[in-house]
């Protein structure tokens, strides 16, 4: 009977292990034609110690279709975990979305290369080291000065069929024609953990922008990445991008955010140049100090001048021949 006991025991642990991964990766969304390539962007710089980038991907919704959600550093649900990108795969005439997920090991993403570390097979963006995630600045956009859980290691993964076309999706027609590796084969079968609480709210606020959506932004989304979730005003555009990212993300909050984007925006499409933002803001009121005070000083002067105009009294001759004129104009009216 304990025998029997143990091994109920053990099946419905081993259950429990296994449930996450296998009800969460039964979540598709299908679609009948490819998802847009991906864009060029650059990837904002990491906002405190322990966070972890995911790169940003098309998604869809039924009524607007594609649409861009950001690529965000976000925090990892427990230590030791890392995160494997969701990707569209070809699979019997649509395009399936597989969702991505955490777990102690990275692995198949489609061979798609995301970029910053994600370039198709595995992650070299970071690792972790004794509870601490250490930054791999050959991949990490990481200020240096304030995180030193850091290291170069420029080794780069060796697969020619994805680097340069940018293709967002695998196999089918013009598909990245990867399939997983042994090791990602065994990934699939460990524990998984689904997207955080911020990681789905991140979702839906780029849901809720129409900017956001291919048809609008073409391809090229002016949001293309922020530092965190919520941080829209640290939005970084992609490359081709034509509307600003504040204008981009206007329509989200358009009650709220207008009066207090253009600040922000201002500060924040300084970081991703410098890495660094105090010296940007430093040199912003330096600028506009001295502009305020050239421009008010040429008005006070121009006042006293326009006064002397109207004393010089012998303007008025020239005022009364007018009237002389303006008889026989009344003349030609009249004869009119």
């Amino acid at each position: 009977m304990k025998s029997l006991g143990l091994i109920r025991k053990f099946v419905i642990g081993l259950a429990l292990v296994l449930a996450p991964a296998a009800s969460y990766a039964g979540i598709f969304i299908s679609v009948g034609f490819a998802p847009p390539a991906l864009p060029v962007y650059t990837q904002p710089i990491c906002p405190g110690d322990g966070y972890l980038w995911n790169p940003g991907y098309w998604a869809y919704n039924d009524e607007g279709g594609y649409y861009w959600v950001p690529g965000v550093w976000v925090q990892p649900p427990t230590v030791g975990v890392l995160w494997t990108p969701g990707y569209w795969g070809f699979n019997n005439g649509a395009y399936v979305f597989n969702a991505g997920y955490w777990g102690p090991h990275v692995g198949f993403y489609g061979g798609i290369n995301y970029g910053f570390g994600f370039g198709g097979v595995g992650f070299a963006g970071g690792e972790w080291r004794e509870g601490h995630f250490a930054y791999n600045t050959a991949y990490s956009n990481v200020n240096t000065t304030v995180i030193h859980n850091t290291y170069i290691n420029r080794t780069t993964i060796n697969n020619t069929t994805i680097n340069n076309s940018h293709t967002s999706f695998n196999g089918g027609t013009g598909g990245v024609q990867a399939r997983p590796t042994p090791q990602e084969a065994a990934v699939a079968h460990e524990n998984h953990i689904p997207p955080t609480s911020a990681q789905e709210s991140h979702v839906q606020a780029a849901r809720a922008i129409p900017a956001n959506f291919a048809k609008t932004n073409g391809g090229h989304p002016a949001m293309a990445a922020i530092q965190r979730p919520g941080a829209m005003n640290t939005a970084v555009p992609a490359r081709g991008a034509v509307a600003s990212p504040r204008a981009a993300a206007q329509p989200a909050n358009a009650a709220r955010n207008p009066a207090q984007a253009t600040p922000r925006e201002n500060t924040a499409a300084q970081r991703p140049a410098s890495n660094f933002s105090q010296p940007n803001r430093s040199a912003a009121p330096a600028t506009t100090r001295p502009t305020q005070q050239t421009e008010a000083r040429p008005q006070t002067q121009a006042r006293p001048q326009a006064k002397p105009r109207p004393q010089a009294q012998p303007k008025a001759a020239p005022r009364a021949q007018p009237r002389e004129q303006s008889a026989p104009r009344e003349e030609k009216e009249k004869g009119h």
